[in-house]
């Protein structure tokens, strides 16, 4: 996928290009910027030497040197005290020349820190969303082609902006959900509530479905059943992108979805997308869940109350909130995996 959120020090990041939060001279006194200096070697603080102090926004390049990255992109965010000093918009800055100068060095993937999280301050739920919306925004206008990387060390250290109800959403729905599970059991098999709660009734018990229906003449062969399937992921997809009124290209980019994966969907007939693929395109959509259910039927896919993947998806669904990125950064906290492909 084009943007990924991962748990990784960016200094054992294998791509072309890896962002370093520095200072104006490039010093290397701590953070991230110790550490890769550490990683790279003397040839790094050597190279450094050779360049032009930054200003805030500003880039410079260097080799990898001792890191499994081709270049070390430098810039230099801004220190917060308290956002009445343009901290937001210097930020951003880093993140869009770190991406435009990626590009003309060609480079095909880049990882970033959190800029500006650590010594200089800047509140990490905010360098977050800075940082995809900024990443997001190149990527959609720009270069959908680039890989990028935010790299998080600590799952638990910023906040979402749906934080408190999205816990309360989770826990709440792993209550009622074995609940609900109890009661198809009793109209199922007519169990008890007090049977299932001693233990006496097999929790994943199959539920009863009912039998393939049959002509009068005799059982229908398998080949006759077969036909009878409902349309293919990738036609119920293009048909729900028409309806929209989207073209592939804003699709696929809405979704965080390669152009490459987008056309083994459409021409590969043995291309099976994954769940978090499928849903990709239902948030960049915005369907609804029942939309959502059925775009995932036409995979093999369900939604379930019995995962925090699912009830994170039905809950931004449900809320009306269809950002990806801000979906994928609830996934990433909870220790899910992102959406796209």
């Amino acid at each position: 996928m084009p943007l990924q959120i991962i748990h990784r020090d960016i200094t054992t990041m294998q791509c072309d290009a890896i962002v370093n939060p520095t200072d104006r001279c490039f010093s290397g006194r701590g953070g991230t910027d110790l550490a890769i200096h550490t990683a790279a070697g003397k040839a790094l603080v050597d190279a450094c030497a050779e360049l032009s102090a930054l200003d805030f926004g500003e880039v410079a390049v260097t080799r990898g040197f001792g890191l499994p990255c081709k270049y070390i992109i430098h810039t230099m965010g801004p220190v917060w005290t308290g956002g009445e000093q343009n901290e937001t918009v210097l930020l951003r800055s880093c993140y869009v020349n770190a991406l435009i100068k990626a590009k003309r060095l060609g480079a095909k993937s880049i990882a970033f820190p959190l800029i500006s999280s650590g010594t200089f301050g800047f509140p990490k739920d905010r360098v977050l969303r800075i940082a995809i919306d900024a990443i997001s925004d190149f990527l959609f206008t720009v270069d959908s082609e680039l890989d990028v990387f935010v790299c998080v060390l600590n799952r638990g250290a910023f906040e979402l902006s749906k934080d408190v109800a999205l816990r309360e959403y989770l826990s709440g729905s792993k209550r009622f959900a074995y609940e609900d599970h109890a009661i198809k059991m009793r109209r199922v098999r007519g169990v008890s509530s007090d049977s299932l709660m001693r233990g006496e009734v097999e929790s994943e018990a199959m539920p009863y479905r009912q039998p393939i229906p049959v002509h009068a003449s005799g059982a229908q062969s398998l080949g006759e059943w077969i036909k009878k399937h409902d349309d293919s992921f990738a036609l119920t997809l293009l048909k729900l992108i028409d309806k929209k009124g989207m073209d592939d290209v804003e699709c696929y980019k809405k979704a965080n979805v390669t152009k490459n994966t987008f056309w083994k969907i459409k021409n590969d007939g043995k291309y099976r997308p994954s769940k978090p693929t499928v849903i990709a395109f239902a948030i960049a959509l915005e369907l609804t869940l029942e939309e959502t259910d059925a775009l995932l039927k036409s995979a093999g896919f369900a939604l379930s109350h019995n995962n925090d993947f699912d009830m994170i998806i039905e809950f931004y669904i449900s809320q009306g909130c269809y950002d990806i990125f801000e979906i994928n950064a609830a996934l990433y906290k909870y220790d899910q995996p992102c959406l796209g492909c």
